[in-house]
This record gives C-alpha cells, structure tokens and sequence, in this order.
C-alpha cells in the first residue's frame, strides 16, 4: 500500500462518521424536539406546546461552531434568507444562521483534508488537481445548506400532514363554542403529543395575540414561518372569514375534507409512479440474476460440449 497513513486517516474519518451517526439516531435523536441549537421561545406556561424552562446552555460543538461561523462575512440579505430556512426547519435561536457559517467552514476543511492527503494519486495536470480540490470545497460548503432544505422540506411536509387533524379538532372546538383564539390555543394543547411541530406553531400563534397582535397578523406570521402552501391557504380562509363574518365551521369542515381528498389523490399519484420507477432496478439488478438463474446451466452445457464438438469438426 503506497499511502498507509491516509488509508488509516480515512478509516478512522469513517469509523467516527458511523459512531457519530449511530450515537445521533440511537441516543440524542429521541430528545430532539426539546432541544434548539439556542433559546427557548417561550417561558413560563405548562400548556403551551413550547418548552418554556430556564435557557438551555450551548453545547461545547455549537459554541465553538458559533465562533467560526461569527467571522464569516456574509450580506443582510442572505442572513435574513438562511434566518427564515432556518425558522422553518425549526431553528429559531439567534445564533443559528452563524452556527450554520461554522459548520460550512468546519464541511469545507473535512472535505479539503483527504483532497491534500490524496493530491499524489491525483493526475498530473495541474488543472485536474486544482477542479478537484475546487470541487472538494464546493461540496463541503453547499452540503451543510442542502441538508437544511432536506430538514425543512421534512417539516413542512409534517406540517402539512396534520392539517386535517387540527382542522377536526378545530371544528369541534368552535362548533361547541368557543372563539377562534381559544380554539387555536385548545388545538394547540390537544396535539401537543400526536403532532409537536403543528402544536409548537399553534402556541406561537397565542403566545403573539397576548403580546398585542392583531389575529390576522398573528395568522401571516405562521404562514411566513411554516412556509407551507397548505398553511397559506388555511390562513386565507381563516382571514377571510374573521372579516365577513362567514361561518368559520363550515369553512374549516369544507377545508379539512379538501385536504383529505388531496392526500389520497397523492397516494394514488405515487403508487402509479412505482411501475415507472421500478422498470430501471428490475432491468439492471433483478433481470441480469434471473437470467443467470434460468440461463447460466444451458450455458454451461454449451461451453462443456458444443465447443470441443465444433473444435473437432473445424478440425
């Protein structure tokens, strides 16, 4: 082996990948809907979906993530933008947009090292070397933003999903008699359990109209900070209806079912998919093994005896 320093370098780069990742999935995963890379948003009110204690301290990784990333200049415009994915993924501590610089800068050093470390195996061109660790370091900066839009798509889509559930309660707690606002603050306190990121949104909406805001702007808050169409929606209907004074149970019940009818259309969508996207696999993985299964005996026979046969007769 010509290089067994970075040989071993990079097994133990990933072996420590795969215990991090394993120690993440088994260990700190479960308790991951009560930690935020900062502050708590809210405090103080056992019924809330939000946790509310003392503020939580940093651990060692983000704060020293949040020193590398506080030297990164970076414009007001993009800040704001990474600020909002990052609302939206469920990070909504002041430091986060520049703890997200840091771990870019930390992605970029961890895929430079092995393209120094490899740069002897590389081709002579000195161009091929320099594209290759240019790539190297493009990837290491753009991974960190795009498992952000994966973790926010995520949200979003379980946001999305128990719409129809809060709408059905929604219903009922408005249908029994009570105003939107308490409604919104029952729904909110009633999934806190079978669905914590629509119950978390649902308590900032009461958290904001205590502090002084108007509904409806309380309303477009949680539309810009879910960043899902269905919520723009819901928002939409909920708005109108508290201007016109139209019936706002017949308006949730109408909406609720329109959701369902949409879920189902999309699970319909998706299974007619599944021939499409399976003729690939089944051609380039399963076709080649049944054909070796069915055809690889015969041809052995051919090769055994019609070969030596033709070599006699050409003979």
């Amino acid at each position: 082996m010509e290089h067994p320093l970075g040989f071993a370098f990079l097994t133990f780069l990933a072996l420590m990948v795969v215990m991090t990742w394993a120690a993440y999935r088994l260990f700190y995963k479960p308790g991951r809907f009560l930690k935020q890379l900062g502050n708590p948003v809210i405090g103080g009110d056992r019924n809330s979906g939000i946790a509310i204690d003392a503020e939580p301290h940093a651990s060692t990784l983000v704060s020293v993530l949040h020193q590398i990333g506080a030297h990164v200049p970076a414009s007001a415009a993009d800040t704001a933008d990474l600020r909002t994915q990052l609302i939206r993924a469920g990070y909504r501590s002041e430091n986060a947009p520049t703890v997200l610089y840091g771990l870019k800068i930390v992605a970029v050093l961890a895929m430079l090292v092995p393209c120094i470390m490899l740069e002897s195996d590389m081709p002579a061109n000195p161009m091929m070397k320099l594209a290759l660790m240019a790539s190297g370091v493009m990837a290491g900066w753009i991974l960190p933003r795009f498992l952000l839009e994966k973790k926010m798509a995520k949200r979003q889509e379980i946001i999305r999903l128990s719409l129809p559930d809060a709408l059905d309660l929604m219903v009922v707690s408005v249908e029994a008699g009570l105003g939107l606002d308490q409604a919104i603050q029952h729904v909110g306190r009633e999934l806190q359990q079978s669905h914590p990121q629509l119950s978390e949104e649902l308590s900032l909406i009461t958290l904001e109209m205590r502090a002084g805001k108007r509904r409806s702007d309380a309303l477009r808050n949680l539309a810009e900070r879910t960043g899902e169409p269905e919520v723009r929606k819901l928002v939409a209907i909920l708005i109108q209806n508290d201007r016109f004074g139209t019936s706002m149970g017949e308006s949730l019940r109408n909406h609720s079912d329109f959701l369902r009818v949409r879920r189902r259309q999309e699970a319909e969508e998706r299974a007619g998919k599944v021939g499409v996207k399976l003729v690939f696999p089944i051609f380039f993985f399963i076709l080649p093994s049944m054909m070796i299964v069915a055809a690889g005996p015969g041809l052995l026979q051919v090769f055994k005896y019609l070969f030596p046969m033709m070599k006699q007769v050409s003979g």
